[in-house]
């Protein structure tokens, strides 16, 4: 999130120069002495190098392999929060592929632009529900409803995706309880409430569950605390659920998007201003006191920077759900993100914890 300072920045050349020199000296060596240990021929280092940069350049450019396809035709899904986002275009591209959609939208019974756009599609394919994923009388009412304009409820409901998410700001000290229980109650609590009340019907589909994480589901990060706990929340829901499924013959994938922030507009410039005047306005007077005015504009100041980062299209994002949907084998996680994010992913999982973070913190 924040630019990296010059001592970070030559921490990291330092390691990736460090890690060249490991692995084009000390892996070759590796692997001559477990020929020995096995009792065959030794390889030189130069094909020893060869063969494992033959394996990368595979393993990052070589195309998803296919792992065939189901039939779509008669099949059913049901989305939350089509309002916008990912949701919005997902919907409009799962149709086009001929999937019946059940478009969930909050803003349904207030006339919002997305519903009216979807229902604009006089499609009967496209049914639009009224959807809050906090509420069990919304998600109840809308379940029924998939139950009763299925072309046969006993055939189940092929997949739910859930997609429905809120994003804040704000470090441990300037947010409330509320806004901590508020994120969670969208993107955890949603995701599991929806989940259990459409279980029955994918579980007669032998069909899918795809939920919506993100890289922050899967390492932390300075201001974000409210979302990330929400999402490795549902990073560990869709693990437990994969298991118990397994037997159902049910799928269950994640989706882990990097920064789509520009694309979806999910942050902006207006949002962080009326963020920062409610954290500053309803931090105790104490927390004001010791972090200082000028730390929590410095902040603040990085924040509306991240408003104009990210990619900028989501076709990566809706190419992975599709695949997750689709796939007669999806994959377990799936991680639309830009490399560099990629590479910061692996590195605050896999390293340990005091080297990830004196590259990053």
């Amino acid at each position: 999130m924040a630019p990296q300072s010059m001592f970070q920045t030559a921490l990291l050349v330092s390691f990736s120069v460090f890690l060249t020199v490991v692995l084009g000296f000390g892996l070759p060596a590796l692997l001559n002495a477990l020929m020995r240990l096995l009792g065959l021929p030794e390889t030189s280092v130069t094909e020893c190098i060869v063969v494992m940069y033959a394996v990368f350049v595979l393993y990052v450019a070589t195309p998803r392999l296919p792992r065939g396809l189901v039939e779509v035709k008669g099949k059913a899904v049901l989305i939350t929060g089509c309002d916008c986002g990912f949701g919005f275009a997902l919907a409009k591209h799962l149709h086009s592929l001929g999937f019946t959609v059940f478009a969930g939208c909050l803003l349904k019974d207030k006339d919002g632009d997305g519903a009216k756009a979807l229902e604009e599609l006089h499609s009967d394919r496209m049914k639009v529900v009224q959807l809050d994923v906090c509420s069990d009388e919304e998600v109840n009412r809308a379940v029924e409803y998939v139950k009763d304009n299925l072309q046969d409820s006993q055939r189940g409901l092929w997949g739910v995706v859930n997609n429905a998410g809120v994003s804040t700001f704000g470090e441990v000290e300037f947010t409330s309880m509320d806004t901590y229980k508020h994120v969670s109650e969208v993107n955890l609590w949603g995701t599991i409430r929806v989940t259990k009340a459409v279980l029955p019907l994918i579980r007669r589909a032998k069909g899918r569950v795809v939920n919506l994480a993100s890289m922050y589901g899967r390492m932390g990060n300075i201001m974000r605390s409210p979302y990330c706990i929400s999402k490795y929340g549902v990073e560990a829901f869709s693990d437990c659920l994969r298991y118990e499924m397994k037997t159902w013959g049910v799928k269950v994938s994640v989706i882990e998007p990097g920064n789509f922030i520009v694309a979806t507009g999910i942050l902006t410039r207006d949002i962080v201003a009326t963020t920062a005047n409610k954290l500053w306005s309803e931090a105790p007077e104490e927390v004001k006191e010791d972090y200082g005015k000028s730390h929590f504009e410095q902040h603040m100041a990085l924040m509306r920077s991240y408003c104009n980062s990210g990619e900028k299209d989501v076709a990566s994002v809706l190419d992975d759900i599709t695949d997750a949907v689709v796939s007669k084998r999806p994959y377990t996680r799936y991680s639309p993100m830009e490399p560099h994010w990629w590479i910061r992913v692996q590195a605050m999982t896999h390293l340990p914890g005091a080297v990830s973070d004196l590259l990053y913190f």
